[in-house]
């Protein structure tokens, strides 16, 4: 099946422009100056204070952050993941790694940051490592984060 066409008559857009028209912007104008009127100091100054202006605005962004509570390093020993078969290594660490954070934090969410399982999964999922050197964090809200340190 062919899709139908439909032709279009210029005509036609002219007036369908004209009537759904928005009012157009309104330009500014710039006044003129000349180069030699601005100092090199003015200049540079005026560049600068833009950044200065551009920085505060993201600082002042950035200020709600979590509140955390608790920070701890832990060597995590991950030798009893190597019990059982080769191919579950990687995930059997995975798993003693959350266990191991549970029962020293007690949080109410858990979350493994990439680096941590990236490091875990580097050798593959044959070979993990047989302890690993993390930093855990806790927040108000009860979330720990686990970071490679």
């Amino acid at each position: 099946m062919t899709k139908k066409e439909k032709e279009i008559n210029l005509d036609d857009l002219e007036e369908e422009l004209a009537e759904s028209e928005e009012p157009e912007e309104e330009i500014e104008e710039i006044e003129e100056f000349s180069l030699d009127e601005i100092s090199e100091e003015e200049e540079i100054s005026e560049i600068f204070e833009e950044e200065i202006e551009a920085r505060e605005e993201l600082e002042e962004v950035e200020e709600p952050k979590e509140e955390i509570i608790d920070e701890r390093i832990y060597i995590v020993p991950l030798v009893k993941a190597r019990k059982g078969p080769r191919n579950k290594r990687a995930k059997k660490a995975i798993r003693y790694l959350k266990d191991y954070i549970k029962r020293h934090f007690k949080p109410e969410t858990l979350v493994i940051t990439q680096e941590v399982n990236e490091r875990i999964w580097q050798r593959g999922i044959q070979k993990p490592p047989r302890k690993l050197k993390v930093r855990a964090t806790k927040n108000i809200d009860g979330l720990v984060v686990v970071y490679l340190s």
